[in-house]
């Protein structure tokens, strides 16, 4: 049973996300909230696979849920999404170095919305190669930042982060390097372990601003 958080100041928004998930027989939402500090508050009482939290929020937005979630170690297993309504901006942008598993728009269609709940939930980054250029494009044009933990990767290692900043999942990875699906996700997980990320989708983030893959190459 994937279990889900759902954070937002709009009941609407709330409620309708709610109706959908309950359809389903293998999510259950269990808590709501209206903010920032009532994220952080559920996700410790309650533990859940997602939480799906809005961007922009009224005491306390969802840029410092995600900061608090991701610095608990109670909490590694929960997998932030944010949810916001203008798509890919510099909140989301933010929400995704703090630690955030990708961005949801909250126009997306109903069996989109149910079918990236489950992606989440397996641990895997909500960022399609398209809209990692754009983050990319938009965001990482100022010089290198050193990453912790770079110079320790092996050249397997990093080669895997590189093939994960262009959008490549374990299985494409283990093709593109002639390895088997459990290696190249090993090599994914040590990386992660080394660079201090959260997920694959801040492995992406470390990966283009630490300048081990240049935008140019996207």
């Amino acid at each position: 049973m994937i279990r889900v958080l759902l954070v937002d100041d709009q009941p609407l928004i709330r409620s309708g996300f709610r109706a959908l998930l309950d359809l389903e027989d293998d999510i259950e939402v269990v808590a709501e909230g209206n903010d920032g500090h009532e994220a952080l508050e559920l996700a410790r009482q309650h533990v859940p696979d997602v939480a799906l939290i809005d961007v922009r929020m009224p005491g306390g937005d969802g840029i410092e849920a995600t900061e608090r979630i991701a610095e608990d170690p109670a909490l590694a297993g929960v997998h932030v999404v944010i949810l916001t309504n203008y798509g890919l901006d510099e909140y989301v942008f933010h929400a995704l170095r703090a630690g955030a598993a990708g961005f949801l728009v909250k126009d997306i269609q109903p069996e989109d919305f149910v079918h990236a709940v489950r992606v989440a939930a397996r641990g895997e980054a909500l960022l399609a190669p398209a809209i990692t250029r754009k983050l990319i494009d938009r965001y990482v044009t100022r010089p290198p930042r050193p990453a912790a933990g770079l110079d320790g990767l092996t050249n397997r290692e990093r080669e895997a982060v590189a093939l994960v900043a262009h959008g490549l999942s374990n299985s494409e990875l283990a093709a593109h390097m002639a390895i088997t699906p459990i290696t190249a996700k090993t090599h994914v997980n040590r990386a992660m372990t080394k660079l201090r990320a959260r997920d694959r989708a801040q492995l992406v983030v470390i990966a283009y601003e630490s300048g081990l893959v240049k935008p140019a190459q996207s």
